[in-house]
């Protein structure tokens, strides 16, 4: 089992002071603020939480959101981001006193290769922060969102293409599924590749017009992990213009977030040869082609770039939350793959 139900003591050291640990079970149990203490920003990057950050910004009321460690024993949650854990340059302070009723909740945004060692962290945390579906508070890396058809002008997406398939890519390691698919690919149809690993710098101003001029992009993901899905999709292609061709997680996992038919998984195809000649025959086809777009015609991309946003979200799920949640096997938790 990775989840048991216990009762919501810390699992930590004994406390050392005769101060009596705070008791924050019942406080929140009407309309105040909920307390969320970031104990380490995400990758050293602070950003500002002056004012009432999750209402101003994201009109998310009842939140407060702080970073001073000396609010630990007034904060309902404390999030600690995985990477500098994993990397040491951060710990858990599990020589304080954990106040009662308060939840320390694990974040990572990262594939599970690149999580570490989670064993060690069996029965502390109570919550999941992640871009997996069934995490305690889920933050993917993009979504659609609904919105108004009114005044919607239909678009020939096929208009001003100069290039077959395109990829970006920095990170390009030989042993990786999306490098493997690539080398078979590119020995199929043309493929324009940017990024560090080509010595083709692409800057961020750039990406999103060139990627616009290419009639598909190659949405690999670096990792095959449930629901890991990033911003290869929200952004490079669905953004950028582009019909994306993803490599990741299964198909089911793609359908759960994206509209139908606005997307070409790999694993739909018997070879990548075939693959590259279904390419090939879908652009020349304008009409076919441009149905894959049609869900621009109500939906709009919504992108997750903020660490502020993903830890306000967390109010907006506080009350439905279990309090008596522990992960007892976070590693297995975080570790599972697609099946």
């Amino acid at each position: 089992m990775v989840l048991v139900m216990t009762e919501d003591r810390a699992p930590c050291a004994q406390k050392t002071s005769p101060s009596p640990i705070p008791d924050i079970s019942q406080r929140n149990n009407g309309s105040g603020n909920v307390t969320i203490l970031l104990w380490h920003w995400p990758f050293g990057r602070p950003l500002s939480l002056r004012g009432d950050v999750c209402w101003d910004r994201y009109r998310i009321p009842h939140c407060k959101l702080v970073d001073q460690r000396s609010l630990f024993p007034l904060a309902d949650i404390v999030v600690f981001h995985n990477t500098e854990l994993a990397h040491g340059s951060q710990e858990l302070p599990l020589e304080l006193p954990r106040p009662k009723g308060q939840r320390w909740a694990w974040m990572s945004l990262e594939a599970p290769a690149n999580n570490g060692n989670l064993k060690k962290y069996a029965n502390i945390f109570n919550m999941t922060i992640s871009y997996r579906r069934d995490a305690d508070v889920s933050v993917p890396y993009g979504e659609l969102l609904l919105e108004k058809t009114e005044g919607y002008v239909v678009e020939d997406n096929s208009v001003n293409k100069s290039s077959l398939v395109c990829w970006v890519v920095s990170n390009y390691g030989t042993q990786q599924k999306r490098s493997q698919v690539y080398q078979e690919l590119s020995a199929t149809v043309p493929v324009k590749v940017y990024g560090n690993w080509k010595n083709a710098h692409l800057p961020s101003r750039d990406l999103l017009p060139v990627i616009s001029r290419c009639y598909f992009y190659l949405a690999f993901e670096n990792s095959v992990a449930k629901d890991y899905i990033t911003e290869k999709l929200w952004r490079n292609s669905y953004q950028g213009g582009a019909l994306p061709v993803v490599l990741g997680p299964e198909t089911s996992d793609y359908e759960a977030v994206a509209p139908p038919h606005s997307f070409i998984h790999v694993d739909e195809f018997a070879s990548v040869k075939e693959l590259g000649a279904f390419l090939q025959q879908l652009a020349k086809d304008k009409k076919h082609y441009n149905e894959y777009f049609a869900w621009k015609r109500q939906w709009k991309v919504k992108l997750y770039k903020d660490w502020r946003e993903r830890l306000c979200k967390i109010c907006l799920q506080y009350k439905s939350l279990p309090q008596q949640k522990v992960y007892s096997d976070l590693e297995a938790w975080a570790y599972l793959k697609s099946t």
